[in-house]
This record gives structure tokens, sequence and C-alpha cells, in this order.
């Protein structure tokens, strides 16, 4: 056996010290500070992410269940679904290489679809259809 003296605890074998704790406690906490931010940007990411998709879906459905090429006239409509506020503009499609006295028997005419969402998200959908001139 052997017998524990004074000198042993001066070399610094005896455990750490202090500074090597509190050193090892900053990166530790740097380390979850850091793990926090990434989860947090994910969270975030995922959030903004749903709300596009409920946008877009909701902006489908009131594509789907605009009237027949032939009943939509110029003008627009406007609604609320499942709490996203809707608004379907249409207007004659304005465009250089349309000539309006061509004799063609359709016209194209610019549909823009704006949802807002409860949150305050808005999307913004433009497309051209084709509709019968009246008449023809």
């Amino acid at each position: 056996m052997r017998r524990t003296t004074a000198t042993d605890h001066e070399s610094g074998s005896a455990g750490f010290t202090i500074i090597e704790v509190l050193i090892a406690l900053a990166v530790v906490a740097a380390s979850l500070a850091a793990i926090g931010s990434l989860i947090a940007t994910s969270v975030r990411g995922a959030r903004a992410l749903e709300q596009h998709v409920a946008l877009v879906r909701t902006a489908r459905a009131i594509i789907t269940g605009l009237p027949r090429r032939d009943e939509l006239a110029p003008g627009s409509l406007a609604g609320d679904l499942a709490g996203y506020r809707w608004r379907v503009d249409v207007a004659p499609f304005a465009a250089g290489a349309v000539d309006a006295t061509s004799g063609v028997a359709w016209e194209p005419q610019a549909v823009v679809v704006t949802v807002r969402s409860p949150s305050g998200a808005l999307l913004q959908l433009n497309t051209v259809r084709l509709r019968r001139r009246p008449g023809e």
C-alpha cells in the first residue's frame, strides 16, 4: 500500500481544475445553442412550406371551381374558402401578336387568381384561357 502525500496532490493528477470544467461547460453550451438555432430554423422553414402548400391547394380548388370557359365573362369574382380570401380577375388578354379583328373563333382571356391566407401570406396565379367569341 502506498500512502498519499502532499506531492501527489501538487502534481495535478488529482482531477479537473475549475477552469477545465468551465471551458467544457462553455463548449457544451455553445453546441446546444447551435443545435437549438438549427432546430428553430427547420421549424420555421417547415411552417412556411406548410402555409405555401395550403395556399396552392386553395388556389387549385378555386381554379377547379371556376365556371366553364364559355361562361367565364370578363370581370371579378371574390369569396372566402376555409378562411382564405380569394379573388379572380378576368380581362381580355392584351398582346401584340393577338389581333382582335382577325375573325378567329377564340379570344384569349387573362385570368388572375389571388389568394390571401388568414396569416396574410399572398399567392397570385396568372394564366390565360381561351373563350369562344360571342356570336360564333
